[in-house]
């Protein structure tokens, strides 16, 4: 078993981490964050997802998994560092994070260890940015005085430690042999099949992976507006449509967020600029999703200002509390600035009030995250407390029964029609 110091403890990197510890590897977590790594000195962890908690205190308990503020000599080191984007309309990644990863790695790098690049990142990251500067660091050459490649993370939030060992992986090498040896480390894991190649393709494979996602929910997001427009329900059409044998259009929504879907398609615009139009007008399109969405609310208010608005949901997807790139704080944003006071409220982060004491007085429920807890609300419980009886819902996850029964009236992202023409047949009962 291998000596592993893993540079970087978020969603990504601890999972990773706790896992190698498992697998009886000798396991340094590396991080910046005090209070990460005093979580984890205590064997615990700031991060909500199914079963980690145990397996991070197992590898504590162990000895197996270490917290230090620095890396440490070892044999293997894996880079999981955040690569966001910045800029507005002109949007490039940012490895600024992935770069102070490599130059603090580079001092204790010795001759035959092995670094992977486990953050997503653009064309070209592992051999033109980690690469140089791990070579400048130690005085050794990438492919011949150490082993360098790039394995991007495929994890579902929420699902991350399930995936993290069944999940077929994609290694790129700046070589064979880097390829290779990291094949050999994932393998102590892996239960899927592990695929080479070069580093580069393995970075664009991760792009298009997510990219493939944003397009086709941009696609799903426009249908979704011209069905209001002509007075139609997407959410029928979309399910009779995929009838189809050969469609399978995904669910239109207040926008896309997360650290990936949202960021991964910008990385593949500024890699070629010249010969990505789709790519760019969808990430445009799922952009201006929560401005429609504040449009919206709008339109079933008569106006925003004074108006006072209860929005269920604050994470970037269901069931989890990650918030990164969420499009209901956009969503949220837009409200404020059109004068509307905003309550918010989410399932998966612990509140002080509960739905039902943030409706008093409300003009409208916003259904932003289809959290599963929102299906337990009842709404005759809540019709009496509100000042109006309107709720939007923007992910077809509420009942239009038992709403519609409570008398609220509801309106749905994508509904034309405001109300289901035919109970059963694209919403939930």
């Amino acid at each position: 078993m291998a000596r592993v110091c893993v540079v970087g403890l978020g969603y990504v990197g601890l999972p990773i981490a706790a896992v190698l510890s498992s697998a009886g590897h000798s396991v340094i977590g590396v991080d910046t964050n005090p209070r990460v790594l005093e979580a984890l000195a205590r064997g615990c962890t700031i991060i909500r997802e199914p079963g980690l908690d145990t397996l991070v205190a197992q590898g504590v308990a162990s000895g197996r998994l270490v917290a230090c503020a620095r890396p440490q000599p070892a044999e293997a080191f894996i880079l999981a560092v955040p690569t966001p984007v910045r800029g507005l309309a002109n949007k490039r990644a940012d490895l600024r994070f992935v770069a102070a990863a490599a130059e603090s790695v580079a001092p204790v790098l010795k001759r035959g260890n092995l670094v992977i690049l486990e953050s997503t990142s653009p064309p070209g990251t592992t051999a033109e940015v980690v690469g140089p500067i791990l070579e400048r660091g130690s005085g050794l050459q990438a492919g011949q005085g150490f082993l360098l490649a790039h394995c991007p993370e495929r994890i579902l939030p929420g699902n991350v430690l399930h995936e993290l060992v069944h999940n077929d992986r994609v290694i790129g090498g700046v070589d064979r042999a880097s390829a290779e040896t990291a094949r050999d480390l994932y393998a102590s894991f892996v239960q899927g099949e592990v695929f080479l190649t070069d580093a580069t393709t393995a970075e664009l494979v991760k792009l298009m992976e997510n990219t493939y996602r944003d397009v086709n929910i941009a696609l799903a997001n426009e249908f979704a507006l011209v069905a209001r427009h002509l007075g139609v329900n997407a959410w029928e059409a979309i399910e009779l449509a995929n009838r189809h044998p050969r469609v399978q259009i995904l669910r239109p929504g207040p926008g896309v967020g997360g650290h990936c879907i949202a960021v991964d398609p910008w990385f593949v615009v500024g890699a070629a600029p010249r010969f990505t139009p789709l790519i760019t007008a969808s990430r445009a399109v799922n952009d201006a999703m929560p401005l429609h969405v504040a449009d919206l609310v709008a339109d079933v208010l008569g106006g925003l200002a004074g108006r006072r608005i209860v929005t269920l949901g604050m994470t970037y997807k269901a069931n989890v509390d990650d918030t990164r790139e969420s499009p209901a704080a956009e969503v949220v944003e837009h409200l404020q600035h059109a004068g509307a006071e905003v309550r918010l409220h989410d399932a998966m982060v612990a509140a002080d009030l509960s739905v039902e004491e943030l409706a008093v007085g409300a003009d409208c429920l916003v259904l932003l995250v289809d959290h599963q807890a929102y299906a337990d609300l009842d709404p005759s419980m809540l019709a009496p407390l509100v000042r109006r009886l309107e709720v939007v819902d923007t992910r077809n996850f509420l009942s239009v029964e038992r709403w519609t029964e409570a008398g609220f009236r509801l309106t749905r992202l994508g509904d034309g029609r405001r109300r289901a023409a035919i109970p059963g047949v694209g919403a939930p009962a």
